[in-house]
């Protein structure tokens, strides 16, 4: 299955660094293509299918209203659309962001698609803050999995009508640290739940095992792979924009993606920052890892 690579250089979904600059991820593709991720999935035979642009940043947060709420609704509209003609161009997508509000535009796509898709959210935060347990929502970007399995506002969470995108029992997350503060809930309610320290001490194998229980079913026609890098410990990825401690090392994070990536049915890879990796050298282990990682996105996923 050849893959099709699509540009989504959006950082609508994060609070700004500082009151008078925005967040680096809108630079990550381009970024990920000096260090030659774009070249390398091509000599594997990946097509670059162009990008799809945000609009402006806007720190335009208030009170029941998302920063950059409404132009976010509409790049995920268009990113769906993207998805849809890739997949029906016969390549599976791979989205290069950008934050986590992506998936938003991933789930709407999975949702109109024929059937019924899983989501498997590998990230270093569950990412699951939302009206239900804060009075903080404001940057999506931290709120990505809640809104893809319903739990947020209708405005993000029920965009269309098409809301929720993913059910929860299809939904697999795996990366987070022990102190995350929706561990608890997220346990409760989605299909899996693996921490970072689970995985370190159980290994990559089980920890897959325990994903495709979940997302890789008969009843099931595939599912959406999301791969936040933040999910990597500091030490191997500092350019991120909430690094913490007690992440993945790089060979475990591959070792998770070769196991994930067959059978998926497409993939988003987000938060990696540039403004944040001076030399360029992570840029250079990621793209290793991703190609590594991810070369066989898509051949096995069911027909």
């Amino acid at each position: 299955m050849t893959i099709g690579l699509t540009s989504a250089p959006t950082n609508l979904g994060l609070r700004p660094p500082a009151p008078t600059s925005v967040p680096g991820t809108a630079k990550a593709p381009e970024a990920l293509r000096e260090a030659g991720l774009y070249r390398r999935f091509a000599e594997l035979g990946g097509q670059d299918r162009g990008a799809v642009l945000p609009r402006r940043y806007a720190d335009d947060a208030r009170p029941g209203v998302l920063r950059n709420q409404q132009a976010i609704v509409e790049h995920a509209r268009r990113l769906a659309g993207r998805i849809e003609a890739l997949r029906a161009d016969g390549l599976t997508p791979l989205v290069v962001g950008g934050d986590c509000s992506l998936l938003v535009g991933a789930g709407i796509a999975m949702r109109r698609a024929p059937g019924r898709y899983g989501l498997v959210h590998l990230d270093g935060h569950t990412d699951f803050r939302h009206p239900g347990n804060s009075d903080q929502c404001a940057s999506l970007a931290g709120e990505d999995l809640a809104a893809a399995v319903g739990r947020h506002w209708p405005a993000i969470a029920d965009i269309d009508g098409l809301g929720p995108y993913f059910v929860p029992a299809d939904t697999a997350h795996a990366g987070c640290r022990d102190g995350d503060s929706a561990l608890e809930e997220t346990t409760a309610l989605l299909g899996a739940v693996v921490t970072a320290a689970q995985i370190r001490s159980h290994g990559t194998a089980e920890a897959a095992r325990r994903i495709l229980e979940v997302v890789d079913r008969d009843d099931l026609d595939g599912y959406w792979l999301h791969v936040d890098v933040d999910i990597l410990d500091p030490s191997v990825m500092p350019a991120v924009d909430s690094p913490d401690p007690g992440g993945l090392g790089a060979a475990e994070l591959t070792d998770l993606l070769v196991a994930l990536a067959p059978r998926a049915t497409g993939a988003q890879v987000t938060v990696f920052d540039p403004d944040l990796d001076p030399d360029g050298s992570r840029a250079r282990l990621l793209v290793d890892l991703l190609v590594t990682g991810l070369a066989a996105l898509g051949e096995r996923r069911p027909r």
